[in-house]
C-alpha cells in the first residue's frame, strides 16, 4: 500500500508541487531538484511511519524544507537565500494542510487551476529546442521514467537523460523566466505533442516495470487535452487530438486478453467498446472539420473514426484508411507514420505490398514494432521461415508485458506452421 501512495505522491501532487516552487523560484531545476529530493525521503519515513493523511501536503511542506536547503548551500545566492527563505519559512505550511491551501492564492498565473497545464506551458518555453521542451514536460508533468521517455523518443536512455539535463540548466544559466504566455496559442504545437505522447505511453506503456496499460496517464491526458481545448477557443488541432485520445480509449477494454497478451484490433470483441465515447469523439472531430484548417492530429482522429465506427472487421474501409495516412506521410515524414501507412497498405492490397514498403524504410532498426510488423506480414503471406527470425527481433526489443505475451505467443504459432510446411515438404 506505501508504494502504491508513493507512486501516486510522485505522478499526481509531484507536477503540482513542481509547478508551484519553479514559479515561485525561477528556477525549474532547483525546484525538479527539491521535489525528487522530498520523495525520496517520503520513500524513506513512509515506510516507517506510514502515509500521512494528507501526502500533496506533506510533499509540498518536504519540497519547500529542500529547495529552502539548497538555496542556503549557494553561497553566491546570499541574497536570494535570505529573502526566498525567510518567505518560505513565513508561509510554511502544516504537514497535512488541506489541498487547495498548495497553491499560492496570490498567484496571478491566467491558468491558476490547474498546476500541472501551467507546468506544461513553463516548459515549452520557444528558447528550447522542440524535442528537449516535449521531453522536459514528459519527466517534469507526464511523471515518465527517463527510459520511458526514450522510448517514445527511440533514442538510448543516456541520450535523453542528457537532453533532459541541459534543458533544465539551459533555463537556469539562460534567465529564462518562468512566466506565463498570455496566449496559450503560442505554445499550443509543443503542448499538443506532449499530451500525444503522455496519452500514447499510457495506451502502450513501455516501462517493463509498470502496468501494460496506464490509465491514469491516458486520464491525465485526456483531461489536459480538454482544457487546452477550451482555453485554446477549440482550435481544430486539440479537438482533433481528443477525438482521436477518444477514439482510442473507446477500445481500451477489448485490447488484452483475459490471461494476458494484446488482442489485435480485427480480433477485438467490438460490443465492448465504449460508445459514449465514440460518439462523443464523432462530434468533437466534426467540431473540429468544419473549421477546414486540416493538420495531423485530425487526419489520424479520422484514421480513428474509419476503425471505431465500422461494427465488425470487414467493415472498415482500409483503401480510405490509406488515402489519409499517405495524406499524413505529407504533413508529417516520419518513419513510425510510414510504418503505420505500410500496414494499412497490406490490410487493403496484401501482405506483400505492405512488405515492400516496410523494406525501403530507414531508421526503425531498435523499434520493436518495425520488426513485429515485418514479423506479421512474412507470417500473412505464408513466409514463415522469415517471421521466425523477426519475431524474435521484435521480442528481444519489446519492454511492454502484454506485447512480449503476444510477440511469444505469435512466434510459437509460427514456429509450428514453419515446421508444419517443412515436413509436408519432406512428405511430398
Amino acid at each position: 500500500m506505501i508504494d502504491v501512495a508513493l507512486s501516486r505522491l510522485a505522478r499526481d501532487d509531484g507536477p503540482r508541487v513542481l509547478s508551484i516552487l519553479a514559479s515561485r523560484y525561477g528556477d525549474l531545476e532547483l525546484a525538479d531538484d527539491a521535489v525528487q529530493d522530498a520523495l525520496v525521503d517520503a520513500a524513506r519515513t513512509w515506510q516507517r511511519d506510514g502515509a500521512p493523511d494528507n501526502p500533496g501536503g506533506w510533499l509540498m511542506t518536504a519540497a519547500r524544507n529542500q529547495a529552502t536547503d539548497r538555496l542556503r548551500k549557494r553561497a553566491t545566492e546570499a541574497r536570494r537565500v535570505a529573502e526566498r527563505g525567510a518567505e518560505l519559512l513565513e508561509r510554511q505550511l502544516p504537514a497535512d494542510a488541506g489541498g487547495l491551501s498548495m497553491i499560492d492564492a496570490a498567484d496571478d498565473s491566467p491558468y491558476p487551476d490547474d498546476e500541472r497545464l501551467r507546468l506544461m506551458l513553463l516548459c515549452s518555453h520557444p528558447a528550447l529546442a522542440d524535442d528537449a521542451q516535449v521531453a522536459l514536460t514528459l519527466r517534469l508533468v507526464g511523471g515518465l521514467t527517463t527510459d520511458e521517455i526514450a522510448a517514445a523518443f527511440l533514442v538510448p536512455s543516456a541520450t535523453m537523460a542528457q537532453r533532459i539535463v541541459r534543458a533544465k540548466r539551459k533555463i537556469r544559466t539562460a534567465g529564462i523566466p518562468m512566466s506565463m504566455p498570455t496566449e496559450i496559442d503560442a505554445r499550443l504545437g509543443i503542448v499538443l505533442g506532449t499530451l500525444y505522447l503522455v496519452f500514447n505511453e499510457g495506451y502502450l506503456a513501455h516501462g517493463p516495470d509498470t502496468d501494460p496499460i496506464r490509465l491514469d496517464l491516458m486520464s491525465e491526458a485526456l483531461r489536459l487535452t480538454r482544457l487546452v481545448a477550451e482555453l485554446s477557443g477549440g482550435h481544430p488541432e486539440a479537438l482533433g487530438l481528443l477525438a482521436l485520445e477518444l477514439f482510442s480509449k473507446s477500445r481500451v477494454g477489448a485490447r488484452t486478453a483475459a490471461g494476458g497478451g494484446l488482442v489485435l484490433l480485427e480480433d477485438q470483441d467490438r460490443s465492448t467498446w465504449e460508445i459514449a465515447d465514440i460518439s462523443e469523439a464523432n462530434d468533437v472531430l466534426a467540431q473540429a472539420m468544419e473549421q477546414m484548417q486540416p493538420g495531423p492530429y485530425q487526419v489520424q482522429a479520422l484514421i480513428g473514426s474509419y476503425h471505431a465506427n465500422a461494427r465488425v472487421a470487414e467493415d472498415t474501409d482500409w483503401p480510405a484508411i490509406v488515402g489519409l495516412y499517405a495524406q499524413l506521410d505529407a504533413m508529417d515524414d516520419s518513419p513510425v507514420v510510414t510504418l503505420n501507412h505500410a500496414v494499412a497498405v497490406a490490410m487493403a492490397d496484401g501482405p506483400l505490398h505492405g512488405l515492400r514498403m516496410v523494406e525501403r524504410l530507414e531508421g526503425l532498426e531498435d523499434y520493436h514494432l518495425y520488426w513485429a510488423t515485418v514479423a506479421e506480414l512474412h507470417a500473412r503471406a505464408g513466409q514463415y521461415v522469415e517471421a521466425i527470425p523477426a519475431f524474435e527481433h521484435a521480442l528481444q526489443l519489446a519492454t511492454n508485458a502484454d506485447e512480449r505475451e503476444h510477440l511469444s505467443m505469435r512466434l510459437t504459432t509460427t514456429r509450428a506452421a514453419a515446421a508444419l510446411e517443412a515436413n509436408n515438404g519432406r512428405t511430398h
